[in-house]
């Protein structure tokens, strides 16, 4: 039976360790029976996604999981017998998004068809929060000279859209592959340009994806120019050498992102490493156990996450597609759940 909790700022701060206001979440703990699509799961996928970041959860009580979960156990029970099923929620309904690791193509040396940089961060945008904005960053020479580009690329507009994913691939004309990652931001929020289109009347929410947005811009140059100002937050990479090509990109626990099975998440709200089940509703419902891997500036709240497509364009398409409800619940260790009880009156 479901057992449907209120939990206060006492109960969160044992989860999760951070400070929430109380009076704005609760938390239901959850029979596994109650999952819709929790038996026909691929359990034994989730558990090696689990392992490939598991090792690196410090909390004492998510390492004695990950030594249990090495010794190879039958996955749906090793879940069902230590873990509880927990939803957390503010009150706003869930919201599942997708993104995808891009590939564009470029060179290492500027061209005039390759002319658009992909940059590390400079010393300044490290010492200051926030640095410039997007606008000054792209019109002023203010990164000229440092000897700061990583590589040049032939279109802006899949350069703005590699920042929001936050990592990609290069592809030079010879045919090899560079990856870049996240190496820093200048600090300014995210804004979302999809969102400024629905504002001034040019779309309706359900007509906006990341393919109409690209089209929209290159089909309004100037006008396409200042949407992406819209948006101050700038991106810094890093190139990334030491990942195999047949593998995601690096999330923000420094492992490889697994297709379907990773998801990013609010780290506030869940525990980076945690097991996490996707009930996404829509068109193409997803019912999955997933695994919290990755961050992302546009994830926010305890029913938010981005589901990871994979890489190029059909993954792109996909991810860019994404816009639906559902629930999002996490599987907590077992005392951890029940930490979050509120202490019962005699």
């Amino acid at each position: 039976m479901t057992r449907a909790l209120r939990v206060f700022i006492l109960g969160l701060g044992l989860l999760l360790g951070s400070p929430v206001m109380a009076q704005d979440l609760s938390h239901d703990i959850i029979d596994f029976k109650d999952l819709n699509g929790w038996a026909e799961d691929d359990h034994a996928s989730a558990l090696r996604v689990f392992l490939n970041t598991c090792p690196d959860m410090t909390d004492p009580d998510w390492r004695a999981l990950c030594a249990l979960a090495q010794q190879g156990p039958d996955a749906q029970a090793f879940f069902e017998l230590f873990f509880r099923p927990v939803m957390i929620s503010d009150g706003k309904p869930a919201l599942f998004t997708g993104y995808f690791e891009p590939e564009l193509h470029g060179a290492l040396r500027p061209t005039a068809r390759y002319r658009y940089p992909i940059y590390r961060e400079p010393r300044a945008a490290k010492a200051a929060n926030p640095w410039l904005t997007r606008r000054e960053i792209e019109t002023t020479d203010v990164m000229q000279g440092q000897g700061l580009e990583i590589a040049w690329v032939d279109d802006p507009v899949e350069l703005f859209f590699l920042q929001i994913q936050g990592s990609g691939r290069i592809r030079l004309e010879n045919g090899r592959v560079i990856r870049v990652g996240y190496g820093g931001a200048n600090g300014h929020p995210y804004r979302s340009i999809g969102v400024e289109l629905v504002r001034r009347g040019v779309y309706n929410v359900h007509q906006v994806s990341a393919e109409v947005i690209k089209n929209w811009v290159r089909s309004n140059p100037d006008k396409g120019q200042e949407l992406l100002f819209h948006n101050p937050s700038y991106v810094f990479f890093r190139r990334i050498g030491d990942v195999a090509a047949d593998l995601g990109p690096l999330g923000a626990m420094n492992r490889s992102v697994t297709t379907g099975r990773t998801i990013a998440v609010d780290p506030s709200y869940v525990p980076l490493g945690a097991p996490v089940w996707i009930e996404k509703g829509g068109k193409d419902p997803i019912r999955r156990l997933m695994v919290a891997q990755d961050t992302g500036s546009a994830i926010k709240g305890p029913q938010r996450a981005d589901i990871f497509f994979g890489t190029g364009d059909a993954a792109g398409r996909a991810a860019g597609r994404l816009r639906d409800p559902g629930r999002l619940v996490i599987l907590m260790p077992i005392q951890r759940a029940y930490a979050m009880l509120p202490e019962q009156n005699p």
